[in-house]
């Protein structure tokens, strides 16, 4: 049976109960551009006002992991990755990539750009001149395997369907649906081809979510989503009612990174918050038996020198790798 785009969108607008055929009907149209702009945007309306069941979001979910491809890693250790909903001045993933690679994890994560008012990891990456943002896939295992750790925006090959749904929602006032914001997420770690995901859902007046139950109820989804689709998932709440650090934009922020990895600059709410998250994908990547041994490791990572060393591998990706000793080359002029 034919499934058609304004049907599936007409049913959702009156609120009934997608099958999941009829969700991977419309995904399919989505990356063969089939479905248009337009209807792509009523569709993520229909979404946001009448909402997604548990296992509509689960559907969607594994229709937009599987509209492109899917990663598969061998590696001499567990495949891990944090995800932040975003708020201002959240670098984390800049820090606890190389931290988290320093002690015996791969993290390949797969980022995107700034939705509304917060910032993306993305968008600080490309502040690094020269750095591939976009590069290809075999270059994107091939820093993985040497680094620990490669942070990229989506490929044409990974989740496509969302990469068009993404831009989509955010000029359509579509950005805050919890079932969107979830399945976005989740496509793309999915598509990375992780054994296991940290969440960090942050919540107050710098974040999507302003309020502790909307940043619950997102927690929960993300939650649920994943386990039931296969990826071992664990997610914390921590608090954005002001600034992680003292830093906000795409090059201060990664002068911030550069600073906090090697030592000059710690701040208490940003280091707390980093080694929170990290520790507990060692913990779910069973690289430490107990939460405070996981913190010890992540510590010590950053005191020797090991996670600013990842940091400094990472940049294979074309960066510079001398930002280190001299991150205010971040301010020279770009190639």
């Amino acid at each position: 049976m034919r499934h058609l785009p304004q049907e599936i969108i007409r049913r959702k607008r009156d609120g009934a109960r997608l099958a999941a055929s009829e969700i991977e009907a419309l995904v399919v149209g989505l990356t063969a551009g089939h479905v248009s702009e337009g209807q792509a945007a009523a569709f993520a309306m229909a979404v946001l006002f009448r909402g997604l069941a548990a296992e509509e979001r689960v559907a969607l979910t594994h229709a937009m992991a599987r509209s492109g491809t899917v990663l598969t890693w061998d590696l001499p250790g567990p495949v891990l990755d944090k995800h932040s909903t975003g708020g201002i001045g959240d670098a984390v993933s800049l820090a606890l990539a190389p931290a988290v690679a320093a002690c015996g994890g791969f993290v390949p994560m797969i980022s995107g750009r700034g939705l509304g008012h917060t910032g993306g990891t993305l968008d600080k990456l490309d502040a690094i001149p020269g750095y591939r943002s976009q590069p290809d896939l075999d270059a994107f295992r091939r820093v993985v395997r040497e680094a620990g750790c490669a942070i990229i925006g989506q490929t044409d090959n990974l989740a496509p369907a969302d990469r068009r749904l993404y831009a989509i929602r955010d000029v359509t006032a579509t950005v805050e649906s919890l079932d969107l914001i979830t399945a976005s997420i989740l496509s793309k770690k999915l598509a990375a081809g992780l054994q296991g995901l940290v969440m960090d859902v942050k919540v107050g007046s710098g974040a999507f979510m302003t309020d502790q139950e909307s940043a619950r109820a997102l927690a929960e989804s993300l939650v649920h989503v994943a386990n039931q689709a296969g990826l071992p998932t664990t997610a914390l709440l921590t608090d954005m009612d002001q600034p992680l650090a003292s830093a906000a934009g795409n090059t201060l922020e990664v002068a911030y990174t550069v600073d906090y990895l090697t030592g000059r600059r710690r701040e208490p709410r940003f280091h707390a918050v980093t080694v929170a998250l990290a520790a507990e994908m060692l913990v779910l990547g069973e690289l430490a038996e107990s939460r405070d041994e996981a913190e010890r490791r992540i510590e010590a990572a950053m005191d020797s020198g090991r996670a600013a060393e990842a940091f400094a591998r990472m940049t294979a990706l074309g960066g510079r790798g001398d930002l280190l000793d001299d991150p205010a080359r971040l301010w020279s002029a770009r190639p």
